[in-house]
């Protein structure tokens, strides 16, 4: 799976950070910053979760 992102949707909110910080972070200017768009089983279910907190809809998971 790998971790898609509408940034013009995207407001920054550090949901995702907080739930899969191995993927997101929110940097010094508040931009999301994708670390690893490629996800492992392990972390599929951090993703999974970020991607349902995400207030905008902004995240979405895609076969790679």
């Amino acid at each position: 799976m790998k971790i898609k992102v509408d940034f013009d949707l995207c407001e920054s909110n550090a949901l995702c950070e907080a739930l899969a910080p191995t993927h997101f972070q929110i940097d010094d200017d508040d931009f999301l910053q994708i670390l690893d768009e490629h996800v492992s089983a392990e972390d599929l279910d951090a993703v999974k979760q970020a991607v349902a907190a995400c207030p905008k809809s902004a995240i979405s998971l895609v076969e790679d």
